[in-house]
């Protein structure tokens, strides 16, 4: 008969030590005045009769009313929200781009409102009961936390974590030192990703199958030029995988320098030496036939070798200068004699003229140019 029995909020002020409100007692069914008995956690525990209680309310208070002598039919409490539950769906693990919603309830009366907060973030990310994400995101992970209120209190906060997985993004790779490499020097090569789980890592050489080393660096000790070349760092969870590349290049050392400079120095010669002699060959390869023309030349003037009846007759001519200027100059030809002493005294030069006896056709050739093969000689005498 006094199932309408309520207690109602009239006014509240929230404070350090708890909340300030003013409560009535009401029922539709009631009109006269009677006495009220307010009772706090379902005891009978305070002095007010009137339909109205002023009280500094507790979060663990729970209040209600009553008629006086039917305190066995008290009204619904009123108390302010308790700590709040909060649930993830679906349950499980979240992966990546999925969808997921949280849910954040409370015991309350009145009920409560409810407000989702990101950890160290003071700006509400929502203001219902439920946060819901679409396509959640690796930047979605993180701490939650809900708090319910109503006019009574708020609640102590719920916290809840959200743990998104997904594959190895795209590894960051370096080396160290950042500077030239250098032969005989060591290297480190670093591999990092972000993932969730958290990323084994595998190194590969280009065009080799089996693996370099596993783990976040890869150190090669004494780096040679044989070392260069394209390495990839191969990134992995139970999501899936992720590579990158980084190009090594190793400079010469000084001691390879010098031995490259020695090498040259001793081969520059041998090899200008080498050109030299091929360019001998080449010349002399062609110096025969120039000789078979001189041979040809020095055939016509050269003396025949035949026998004696075939020789020409060899002829001499003198030329007599005299100191004298009133003695005439003269010319002999003569057939060859033995020569004699003149007297006076003079200088004697010989040239043999040899005429060919030759075939006619030859010397009609010879007297239609006007050129003899042979050379003419002469010997000019001047007297002292």
């Amino acid at each position: 008969m006094y199932a309408d029995l309520q207690v109602q909020v009239i006014t509240s002020r929230h404070q350090q030590d708890g909340t300030q409100v003013q409560l009535k007692c009401h029922s539709s069914c009631l009109h006269d005045r009677p006495s009220y008995v307010w009772m706090k956690n379902g005891q009978v525990t305070l002095r007010e009769t009137s339909s109205t209680l002023r009280y500094l309310l507790f979060p663990e208070d729970n209040i209600s009313c009553a008629l006086k002598g039917h305190e066995e039919f008290p009204s619904p409490s009123v108390y302010a929200p308790k700590p709040p539950s909060v649930s993830v769906s679906p349950s499980g693990e979240i992966t990546e781009a999925t969808s997921m919603t949280l849910t954040c309830s409370s015991d309350a009366n009145p009920a409560s409102a409810y407000v989702w907060y990101k950890m160290n973030n003071q700006t509400p990310v929502s203001t219902d009961s439920q946060l819901s994400f679409k396509s959640i995101q690796p930047a979605d992970s993180g701490e939650y936390y809900c708090t319910a209120e109503n006019r009574l209190g708020t609640s102590t906060p719920t916290n809840i974590s959200v743990d998104v997985k997904y594959a190895p993004k795209l590894p960051s790779v370096s080396v160290s030192p950042s500077a030239e490499i250098v032969e005989g020097s060591s290297v480190t090569l670093t591999c990092s990703s972000d993932a969730n789980p958290a990323a084994s890592y595998t190194w590969y050489k280009e065009d080799e199958d089996s693996p370099k080393t596993s783990g976040h660096n890869f150190t090669i000790s004494n780096i040679r030029p044989e070392h260069s070349g394209s390495y990839y760092c191969v990134a992995h969870n139970n999501r899936g995988t992720h590579n990158s590349t980084l190009q090594l290049t190793v400079a010469a050392g000084a001691g390879t320098l010098e031995a490259a400079g020695v090498t040259a120095a001793v081969l520059l010669p041998v090899i200008f030496f080498s050109v030299f002699l091929w360019i001998q060959k080449k010349r002399m390869s062609k110096e025969p036939v120039k000789s078979e023309d001189r041979a040809n030349n020095r055939e016509q003037c050269l003396p025949d070798q035949r026998q004696p009846e075939e020789q020409d007759d060899l002829q001499y001519t003198s030329i007599h200068f005299s100191n004298n200027q009133a003695d005439p100059l003269y010319s002999n030809i003569r057939a060859a004699q033995p020569h004699r002493h003149m007297l006076e005294q003079e200088v004697t030069e010989y040239t043999a003229v040899r005429f060919n006896r030759g075939s006619a056709a030859k010397r009609d050739r010879s007297q239609e140019t006007g050129e003899s093969p042979c050379a003419l000689y002469s010997t000019v005498n001047k007297t002292r």
